[in-house]
């Protein structure tokens, strides 16, 4: 049994964000607890591209018929995505992150939330951030930008939402899953906003609701007023936006511990202040999620440390602090779209 989880987790890893394999082995116990061997064995016959159930089962050597009610089953249970085309249903591997974990927000437990806890700083140095290409990217809340800079759209949230056709909140299950253990921080808990496709599986496996352009918006100024970074998918056309804090998010968690931020997370602003106006009050510090602000006589923004998030702006009372673009030779270009994205990390990690 042991060695179907081994396989299941080979092909996990295969995927493009990862599932690297630990000395201690929770990555199995990770997965014993989500899937059953039959639903470990079928998940080894997906792939990243969207198939009907009879090319999955050509695939497996198994019969379409009866394998089509399976997949539904697996991918109401959060274990594999699910799509729509023409009326019919097409299934595709999830990865783990951003994908699985996320899919269980609506029934987690203490041990699937000790293990997952354990397993993501490794999967977070191990793939995440040796990756060029990342999942997520920083985008600068609108406040904090002077109108005389030019942003483009994907930089905008307001501009993203205002893109959608169809919006859904769900919980943030970072911010969750630190409440069920006696960790939380009390923030915004319906926070992640998913577009899309991923809206209407998000909508039938319940993992949230539909909301309004103006309810979205909403949202994202409750995040400002109490200090979330603004993460979308890193895409000009993200699927999703994250509100997050350095608390709870396992993203921000784990850039914290590096020594420069700045240097892996995608982001094409930083922070400067104006000494002259600087009353060394300390909200900036406060605010700031990647402690890249220090006080001496003025504020003082370390640039390895700044992702460029802006939220040390709108609520300094003495306009000290300013978002300034990076130089042309340091900005970022996000891909397309989320394909484009997930075929660049592909490529980075050598897996086509």
């Amino acid at each position: 049994m042991d060695d179907i989880y081994q396989k299941l987790a080979r092909h996990l890893d295969n995927l493009p964000t990862g599932f690297p394999a630990t000395e201690s082995g929770v990555e199995l116990r990770i997965l014993k607890r989500l899937f059953t061997p039959r639903e470990a064995e079928i998940a080894l016959g997906l792939t990243m591209l969207p198939e009907p159930p009879e090319a999955i089962a050509l695939r497996l050597g198994r019969d379409g018929a009866e394998l089509a009610p399976l997949l539904e089953e697996m991918s109401r249970k959060g274990l594999i995505y699910r799509r729509a085309r023409k009326g019919l249903n097409q299934y595709m591997a999830a990865q783990f992150v951003i994908g699985i974990w996320e899919y269980h927000v609506n029934d987690l437990d203490e041990e699937l939330i000790r293990d997952v806890n354990e397993y993501l700083p490794h999967l977070m140095h191990k793939s995440w951030i040796k990756n060029e290409t990342k999942q997520l990217r920083v985008i600068p809340v609108a406040q904090s930008l002077d109108a005389a800079i030019e942003v483009m759209p994907y930089e905008q949230a307001e501009a993203i939402i205002n893109k959608q056709s169809r919006i859904l909140v769900a919980p943030c299950i970072c911010r969750k899953e630190h409440a069920m253990v006696g960790k939380g921080c009390g923030k915004l808990e319906e926070a992640c906003l998913v577009f899309g496709s991923g809206a209407y599986y998000y909508e039938q496996n319940g993992l949230g609701r539909v909301i309004e352009k103006e309810e979205a918006l909403d949202i994202l100024k409750k995040g400002l007023d109490q200090g979330l970074v603004l993460q979308p998918g890193n895409s000009k056309k993200p699927a999703n936006i994250c509100l997050c804090c350095g608390c709870c998010c396992q993203v921000l968690k784990n850039l914290n511990t590096l020594e420069k931020p700045a240097e892996v997370a995608v982001s094409n602003y930083y922070a400067v202040v104006a000494e002259e106006e600087c009353t060394a009050c300390g909200v900036c510090a406060e605010r700031c999620q990647m402690d890249a602000i220090s006080m001496d006589d003025v504020a003082v923004v370390d640039r390895d440390r700044c992702i460029g998030c802006g939220l040390c702006v709108p609520t300094c009372d003495y306009e000290a602090m300013s978002l300034v673009p990076k130089d042309a030779g340091e900005r970022y270009e996000p891909p397309a779209n989320t394909m484009e994205t997930y075929i660049n990390i592909a490529r980075e990690r050598g897996l086509i």
